[in-house]
């Protein structure tokens, strides 16, 4: 009986490996779902995502700010990895209440918030109620008059992105992991396509691809009520504004915030990112949230 060499061995180990690592990347992990991202510890700081997006989101970013902070960042109701949302009946105020009850689990009172696009609005609407020890505001919804041109022109925006969501849903996990794909979806939340991790990119189509609020928000934003005057907001308040933001561009649904928030309020631009600038810049949006966590702690302001 022939024994196999030791060279053949080695052929064949080496086909394994081959055939292994081509299985890998004919067929790459799909991204799971979380309900929330917890980890760090420190003063607690809540992050919340955007519309059709996920805590997934602000995973590099809260990995950053758990250094110095105990950070929360869970999903949205209705959104994917998040619970179920009451049919039609879901709008901001019914998304803070939610939110409401995961603080009240924590055992948070109040918090630091770090709301980017859908997350913003949210955290406006938490610091009116009283929730709120600092607010950071990253490229915000919600900053328009209803009834106004300006609430329609969004909510169209968005409507226009059912067909492709429903062939994204129909591609399954292809469209997930398609490098075309993930392009084309980054030309809407970031500026440097290249920056942002293939994961991220994939976690972000998945996101969207599993939005089941998709269209009650749109609707329940076209019909609801303007937020009310943001000179109200007693909460610290950092702005920041993406430079090339292509879903809120900053021209026309940055003016409210500009405008009516208070004087005291930090107004920053982050240059050459997109609406979702966490993607992006991680560090940079780290260090502008801790930034401003910190000096709440010394009731200084940063500048």
């Amino acid at each position: 009986m022939t024994m196999p060499s030791d060279t053949a061995k080695s052929a064949a180990a080496q086909r394994a490996t081959s055939a292994a690592r081509t299985r890998g990347r004919s067929k790459p992990e799909l991204p799971k779902a979380v309900k929330a991202l917890h980890l760090g510890s420190g003063d607690p700081l809540l992050l919340l995502h955007g519309f059709m997006m996920s805590p997934h989101s602000w995973e590099q970013t809260a990995t950053r700010l758990a250094s110095q902070c105990e950070v929360y960042a869970p999903a949205f109701a209705g959104h994917w990895g998040g619970e179920l949302a009451d049919g039609w009946s879901v709008d901001v105020p019914a998304l803070a209440d939610r939110i409401e009850d995961h603080l009240d689990e924590l055992g948070w009172r109040t918090c630091h918030i770090a709301g980017n696009s859908l997350g913003g609005w949210v955290g406006v609407e938490l610091a009116r109620r009283g929730r709120a020890r600092t607010l950071t505001l990253v490229a915000p919804a919600g900053g328009w008059h209803a009834p106004s041109l300006t609430q329609l022109r969004v909510s169209l925006k968005f409507l226009s992105m059912i067909p492709l969501i429903e062939i994204g849903k129909r591609l399954g996990g292809f469209a997930v992991n398609n490098v075309v794909a993930q392009r084309v979806a980054l030309l809407l939340l970031s500026k440097n396509a290249s920056a942002v991790a293939r994961r991220d990119a994939a976690a972000a189509i998945m996101a969207a691809l599993h939005c089941p609020s998709m269209l009650p928000l749109i609707v329940s934003s076209m019909r609801g009520p303007a937020q009310e005057n943001l000179s109200t907001v007693a909460t610290p308040v950092r702005l920041l504004l993406s430079e090339y933001d292509r879903i809120l561009p900053n021209r026309v649904y940055a003016r409210r915030y500009l405008k009516e928030l208070p004087e005291s309020a930090d107004r920053i631009v982050v240059h050459g990112v997109g609406h979702v600038p966490m993607l992006e810049a991680p560090d940079r949006i780290a260090t502008l949230i801790a930034e401003h966590v910190y000096a709440s702690r010394n009731r200084l302001r940063a500048v």
